[in-house]
């Protein structure tokens, strides 16, 4: 079990980026979380199989259509055992 906490950078805000965080989650069988901050990045958690973890990482550095990553800040973190994969309104 991996846990990652990442921060993205760029044109990431109002072009649907949360929600293609949690569907590429959902494809991958993570958990965790995905919110957006007040500066105008994204924060999320997954956890899960390292494999699933690195597949998610590279779909967050493309970010869906519409959006322009610049920076894919990343941690490794203790896993929290979540369930599911919300996508959040504030900091958990």
């Amino acid at each position: 079990m991996r846990a990652v906490r990442v921060v993205v950078h760029g044109d990431v805000q109002g072009v649907g980026f949360r929600y293609f965080t949690r569907s590429q989650a959902g494809r991958l069988g993570l958990t965790g979380w995905v919110l957006n901050r007040p500066e105008g990045t994204v924060e999320a958690w997954a956890e899960g199989s390292s494999e699933a973890v690195e597949h998610w990482l590279a779909a967050l550095r493309r970010g869906p259509e519409g959006s322009w990553v610049r920076l894919v800040e990343q941690s490794e973190e203790s896993p929290q055992l979540l369930r599911g994969f919300e996508v959040r309104w504030a900091s958990p």
